[in-house]
């Protein structure tokens, strides 16, 4: 009765599977990780899903402008520091912690939640952030196919830079000392 059962739960699986459209089709973003290294050894470790433009219009159409992001795809990106840092004036102990953003045309929000091990969809909510934060946004010369997260590291800071289509959002975070 049970290899039964077993069996057709199996069956009833794969029909499902290619029964309901495009689930059996559905790629996940690949993972990446973006890490700053300062020079004390003590780390920022970021670890998201990098999703592909496929020739879509990201930004205020895939990524809605006015709506919180989860800042990759799939899992929500984790942001785990080994130190305390200084992000926009305000502290942030060592520790993990989820990443957001605001994005609108003019300016980008960056929000740091306690909040974390939840799938990247939907957000918290406010009563889980830690603190937001404003970054600096510029263009890039040409279009990044890959949602990619990375650091500039210069002594006692490190620039978290994330970039996709035509957009680059930046923010420093220092070494609190």
């Amino acid at each position: 009765m049970r290899q039964t059962g077993g069996f057709l739960f199996l069956i009833l699986l794969c029909l499902t599977s290619t029964a309901i459209p495009g689930w059996s089709k559905q790629v996940l973003s690949p993972p990446a990780k973006g890490t700053c290294k300062f020079a004390d050894g003590k780390t920022i470790n970021v670890a998201y899903s990098s999703p592909r433009m496929r020739g879509r219009k990201i930004f205020g159409d895939l990524v809605p402008y006015g709506e919180v992001w989860r800042a990759g795809a799939d899992d929500a990106t984790s942001f785990v520091t080994s130190t305390d840092l200084v992000v926009g004036g305000k502290n942030v102990p060592a520790g993990s912690y989820t990443l957001f953003v605001l994005p609108t045309q003019t300016k980008w929000t960056l929000i740091v939640s306690k909040q974390t091990g939840e799938f990247g969809i939907p957000y918290p909510g406010e009563q889980f952030d830690f603190a937001r934060f404003e970054m600096k946004l510029s263009k890039l010369p040409s279009p990044l196919e890959n949602f990619t997260i990375s650091f500039d590291q210069a002594g006692t800071t490190c620039t978290m830079k994330l970039d996709w289509e035509t957009t680059r959002a930046s923010i420093e975070i220092l070494e609190k000392k």
